[in-house]
């Protein structure tokens, strides 16, 4: 499977608790949302290419280790520089606020949607 320049690396790779939570909810809501897809830097824990948003459900190391931090800055400008955006949400907020998020995603990626569809007509 494959959508613009991103394309499934491990059909076996399981997503956490928190990014398959994510996922059921926004597909629940009608977005198309992919797993574990490369963009050829990086592995993308969701991907909603329609609207070209990548979702990062990262763990605390990603707030709390320098290297992770300029890791993950570097592989956001792969992703920018390809036209898609990255958000990134800690497991926590997933915890806590999964239908909160869920819904306000779900809402921002059909508006990103509409307005990459009019850009692109």
């Amino acid at each position: 499977m494959s959508e613009g320049n991103l394309k499934i690396i491990n059909k076996y790779k399981t997503p956490t608790q928190e990014a398959s939570a994510l996922k059921e909810a926004l597909e629940k809501k009608g977005v198309c949302v992919y797993v574990e897809l490369d963009d050829g830097h990086k592995h993308i824990d969701l991907a909603i290419p329609r609207a070209k948003l990548n979702v990062e459900v990262d763990g605390i190391q990603h707030l709390t280790n320098p290297h992770q931090i300029l890791a993950d800055l570097g592989r956001g400008y792969y992703s920018h520089k390809n036209g898609y955006n990255t958000m990134h949400i800690p497991n926590e907020m997933i915890h806590k606020h999964l239908k909160e998020i869920s819904e306000a995603l779900a809402e921002a990626s059909k508006i990103r949607e509409q307005k990459i569809h009019v850009h692109l007509d």
